[in-house]
């Protein structure tokens, strides 16, 4: 969900700056990893609508009138 992945992106980066302001590696890396795993969801929205679009393409191609 698109949602999921903001959140995560977002929330990573906000656990990324918080690691770096206090110093703190573990909160940085932390943050980071979920920074990551949001921009995965993303793009595997994206892949799934694309593949979806592709099917479509295929389905109306061969549909008789």
């Amino acid at each position: 969900m698109a949602d999921d992945s903001t959140f995560d992106k977002v929330a990573g980066k906000a656990k990324e700056f918080a690691g770096k302001a206090t110093g703190d590696k573990g909160t940085e890396a932390e943050g980071k990893a979920q920074h990551a795993e949001g921009k995965v969801k993303e793009f595997a929205e994206d892949v799934k609508s694309d593949v979806k679009a592709v099917g479509d393409k295929i389905k109306g191609a061969f549909k008789k009138d």
